[in-house]
């Protein structure tokens, strides 16, 4: 079986983390795979490694400056779809075309090829070219994926569609070393450069609640000052300065200056992750949750938003909150109590890549072109 898996960018987000993961456990099943993506600002190849058996299409997509959001995803889609259509339509002959994303699928759609998609998450955009890319993105695919039994029931609620549900998997092994001995050195580095620190890995952006992180952690600083709050991770397609430029007015307003790390290497990840305090996941809107759990592997707590799926998928192994008040409360708890690490690590490990490549397996047997 040919596969042909389609991500939006080479950069370390969740979705791109998904699609490589989901990528080496097909080949190790014996599937071909090809991983389309858009390769922004000069990019060669993805932010980590790669399976080599795993074949890579990275398409040029150079930066214009000031180009509007809106013109932006415009361009993108058509970018992808246009290589998509050169060379697919052209004979590469693929069995599964599969989007992980609103940008691909509609690349794709727009290439006339059939595609299933994952939707990791619904969005609420408001810029009419994102809102058209995202519900074109669900109606319009031959088939769905959803990674939580929670997000199905919100696609079928709001589009009528049904979805299989197939959950990420973790790769546990990689942070429990990382906590471990062997990782002592790394975490150390960490620890002399920031000190005692709440972590937050992903974007300053809406969905990722960093605003409500950054009011909690100033209540906790009240009590602790030798605390800092560390935000990893970089920026997405989309368009977020304003919501940045808030967080900034704010963090001022507080008196808080956040460790703003940007993209961190992927060798370096595990060792942050495993180092920090406490991991603060205040996402208002979530699919799943895979760097929480890459946190509970490490042995590190986390705090949560309280939603429908991420109880779906950590029960009662991370702490739930649903207001600046209330997260704050639940670091301290965390800094001063925290939990045993038994029950998250445990966790962790039940969520595999290789599982979740048999079920894609299962999903593209009865897609197949």
């Amino acid at each position: 079986m040919r596969v042909a898996l389609l991500t939006y960018s080479t950069k370390p987000r969740g979705g791109v983390v998904h699609t490589l993961a989901l990528a080496e456990a097909l080949v190790r099943r014996g599937v071909e795979v090809d991983v389309w993506t858009l390769a922004r600002g000069g990019d060669r190849t993805f932010f980590r490694p790669v399976d080599p058996a795993v074949g890579l299409r990275p398409v040029a997509f150079p930066d214009l400056p000031d180009e509007p959001v809106g013109a932006r995803i415009v361009r993108s889609i058509r970018t992808l779809a246009d290589a998509l259509g050169a060379d697919v339509l052209g004979g590469a002959g693929y069995d599964v075309v599969h989007a992980q994303d609103c940008i691909s699928a509609n690349a794709a759609l727009e290439a006339g090829l059939d595609c299933l998609r994952t939707i990791h998450h619904l969005d609420a955009f408001t810029t009419p070219e994102l809102m058209a890319c995202h519900d074109r993105a669900v109606l319009e695919p031959a088939g769905h994926v959803c990674v939580s039994a929670a997000v199905a029931r919100e696609v079928h609620e709001r589009y009528g569609v049904r979805a299989a549900v197939i959950a990420n998997g973790v790769d546990a092994a990689r942070f429990e070393r990382a906590a471990g001995p062997e990782g002592a050195t790394w975490r150390d580095r960490w620890r002399n450069r920031l000190g005692d620190y709440v972590l937050a890995v992903g974007g300053i952006e809406p969905r990722k609640g960093t605003l409500d992180l950054l009011e909690a952690y100033a209540r906790v600083r009240e009590r602790r000052p030798g605390l800092r709050l560390v935000l990893a991770g970089g920026e997405t397609l989309f368009d977020y300065r304003e919501y940045r430029a808030t967080f900034d007015r704010r963090a001022v307003e507080l008196g808080v200056e956040p460790a703003m790390l940007g993209v961190v290497h992927d060798v370096e990840l595990p060792s942050l992750v495993a180092a920090a305090r406490v991991m603060g996941f205040v996402s208002t809107k979530e699919g799943f949750g895979l760097a929480a759990l890459e946190a509970l592997a490490a042995g590190v707590p986390v705090v949560a938003r309280d939603l429908p799926v991420l109880r779906e998928v950590f029960g009662p192994t991370v702490a739930y909150a649903s207001d600046p008040a209330g997260i704050g409360r639940a670091v301290e708890t965390a800094l001063d109590a925290p939990a045993d690490p038994t029950a998250g690590r445990a966790l962790a490990r039940s969520y595999a890549w290789d599982a979740a490549a048999a079920a894609h397996l299962e999903v593209y047997a009865t897609h197949v072109r």
